[in-house]
């Protein structure tokens, strides 16, 4: 199956899930959860420029920049002791960042329920994944204008 609206990065990440058994998929989760880059200490010393998730339980915050080319950059926190949601920010930080505005909004909103984790992890979960992902591409819209 080709998703023409999957950007490679995160088609990648989507068979990776795939390809494991679902036990398997929440570890590499954690590993995603992991490897969250850090939010650039011009954001990290000025909260008040990022953007609280709602949708998720933990305190998650965002940033998306667009820089002159169109080029995408998301930055997201979210603690220590939330290891699944700070996963799917590390997702989507990762999956994001580098990708085009046009790419980044042209990724499917369901994109969450695609990982094979929806028997994983709580839909309240998912839905702060998806939380995410639309604030993410409702920022880059604004920063289009």
């Amino acid at each position: 199956m080709t998703d023409h609206a999957l950007p490679d990065a995160l088609a990648e990440i989507r068979d990776e899930f795939l390809a494991l058994d679902e036990p398997e998929r929440l570890q590499l989760l954690l590993e995603f959860a992991n490897e969250l880059p850090e939010i650039p200490a011009r954001y990290a010393d000025h909260p008040e420029l990022t953007e609280r998730v709602a949708e998720c339980q933990s305190p998650v915050f965002i940033v998306l920049e667009v820089d002159a080319d169109r080029r995408v950059a998301m930055h997201a926190t979210a603690p220590a002791e939330a290891p699944t949601t700070r996963g799917f920010a590390s997702i989507l930080a990762q999956g994001l960042t580098g990708l085009t505005a046009d790419e980044a909004l042209a990724v499917p909103d369901d994109f969450p329920q695609t990982l094979g984790l929806t028997r994983v992890v709580s839909p309240l979960r998912i839905s702060g994944m998806t939380g995410m992902l639309l604030r993410a591409k409702r920022q880059i819209r604004s920063r289009l204008v």
